[in-house]
């Protein structure tokens, strides 16, 4: 599988996986593919222990690291430092609160107990919070940068470049697209309505070619609902230079998940995900449960906007899953899910992708006669 992006970070199949879990991202790195670690969910300490690890675990391969610093969020023209969250918090409407633990309550989700810690409300969903990491990020090997949420900043871009490093960034169209290239984006992840998490509203097998012909030469990623060898052929056919995967590796052996969110994805159907504002209060595809479903329902006061919604319902989210109630242990995932049935190592997945890869381009080789 050789393109101009696996030649460029010498890896041997052009497969980037973003994951959380530090365990998937260095196997998928080992096995031949490029491991990409979401660092969001993490303060900047934890990071430089979670990228420690991959450095010591990953045989010298390439891998990146993912960041959030979206592009326009509620707050953005706050000042930074320790009093952000606090004045972030005031933001947060009374009712939206009330609708939380009157939501909960009716979920049968009870309070934390005593003496368990607090969730981070705030995580790096802001300038001011990503920067950090981006600076944690770059005082390790890393090969990749990437931003999930709109362009990069040009001085992030610049800083990431200074250090020999190459920065990606998602895009759900092709206006999205050239914007990245703008700011001198190295590498541009078109990505389709059916994936996890943050999403747009164009299907992947019309978005990747409008990308890949919109900022040309400029090398694209196709992500969105591809969990399959047969699906990456058809991203590369379609002018992509390799794929961004994360869904798939969320069911893998290696996979940090709780038992119960495993067992939800893996018994879901394609048709069991929804893109929802109920997470971050952007678009976001996530398993549907009766919590998502409250939030879109005629009575809620609607989400907040990112990153109010997130520092809402975060404390929410923890008591869910402390309760352990299977019907509302959902996660961000794409409608790939509906395929993903059973647990492997990750190093079988990325070999079944690239036996059916070959499969599939010489089934296509054939139709061409002699």
């Amino acid at each position: 599988m050789r393109t101009r992006v696996s030649e460029q970070f010498g890896i041997e199949f052009p497969i980037f996986a973003f994951s959380h879990c530090r365990d998937v991202v260095a196997a998928v790195s080992r096995a031949g593919g490029f491991g990409v670690l979401g660092a969001l969910a993490f303060t900047p300490e934890q990071l430089e222990i979670e990228l420690r690890w991959i450095d010591d675990h990953v045989d010298g391969k390439p891998y990146g690291v993912d960041v959030v610093m979206p592009a326009s969020y509620e707050g953005a023209g706050l000042a930074g430092g320790g009093d952000l969250e606090a004045q972030l918090e005031e933001m947060v409407p009374e009712e939206h609160r009330r609708f939380v633990e009157e939501t909960l309550d009716r979920l049968g989700v009870p309070p934390l107990p005593s003496g368990v810690g607090q969730p981070q409300h705030l995580l790096g969903w802001t300038d001011a919070t990503a920067r950090p990491q981006v600076a944690v990020a770059l005082s390790h090997p890393i090969s990749l940068l990437a931003n999930a949420l709109g362009p990069p900043p040009e001085d992030v871009v610049d800083e990431a470049h200074a250090h020999g490093v190459k920065v990606a960034a998602l895009a759900s169209s092709a206006h999205h697209a050239r914007k990245q290239v703008e700011v001198g984006v190295d590498i541009v992840v078109a990505q389709g309505t059916e994936a996890g998490g943050h999403t747009g509203e164009i299907a992947s097998l019309v978005l990747w070619p409008e990308v890949v012909d919109a900022i040309a030469p400029a090398p694209v990623l196709a992500a969105g609902g591809i969990g399959r060898g047969s699906q990456i052929a058809a991203a590369l056919a379609l002018g992509a230079e390799g794929v961004w995967t994360g869904s798939v590796w969320l069911t893998v052996a290696e996979s940090d998940l709780l038992p119960l969110t495993i067992e939800n994805l893996l018994e879901a159907t394609s048709r069991d995900t929804v893109r929802s504002r109920a997470m971050t209060g952007k678009p976001a595809r996530q398993l549907r449960t009766p919590w998502t479903e409250a939030w879109d329902a005629p009575d809620s006061p609607g989400a907040l906007p990112m990153p109010l919604q997130f520092m809402l319902t975060a404390e929410a989210q923890a008591r869910i899953s402390r309760a352990q109630k299977k019907e509302l242990m959902g996660f961000p995932v794409g409608q790939i899910v509906g395929q993903m049935n059973e647990v492997k190592p990750v190093r079988d997945v990325i070999y079944e992708m690239v036996e059916e890869y070959l499969e599939t381009t010489e089934r296509l080789s054939a139709t061409l006669g002699e």
